[in-house]
């Protein structure tokens, strides 16, 4: 794989896992596989946006989708990597201080010297 292919592919893992509410649903699935229906339950999150995140998972190759008569099952492609990634995450958010999770989204070029 080249460089910029591999890039692309990094992108998409880190976008897949960029929004606290795939996370969520990442973390939950690690328990096994899920239907929207459990997934929106534990999450109280709109069906509609369960099942938009669940495709944005599913483009990154994150989740996948099992069928059984008219119900949607959904599964981690790759529980034991992904449980490996949260918990190198996790080691690193620890070892930051946390503040990665608390700094404000800002542009880095308006940061100050501080702030870096």
């Amino acid at each position: 794989m080249d460089e910029t292919t591999a890039a692309v592919a990094a992108a998409c893992l880190f976008h897949g896992m960029g929004d606290p509410s795939r996370v969520a649903i990442l973390q939950h699935l690690l328990l096994g596989e899920h239907k929207v229906v459990e997934l929106t339950a534990h999450l109280g999150l709109a069906q509609s946006t369960v099942s938009k995140h669940l495709a944005c998972l599913r483009d990154c190759g994150l989740v996948t989708l099992r069928t059984e008569g008219r119900a949607s099952w959904f599964a981690l492609a790759d529980p034991a990597r992904l449980s490996a990634v949260l918990e190198d995450a996790d080691a690193f958010l620890a070892a930051s201080g946390m503040l990665l999770s608390l700094r404000d989204h800002r542009d880095h070029d308006q940061l100050t010297a501080e702030e870096l």
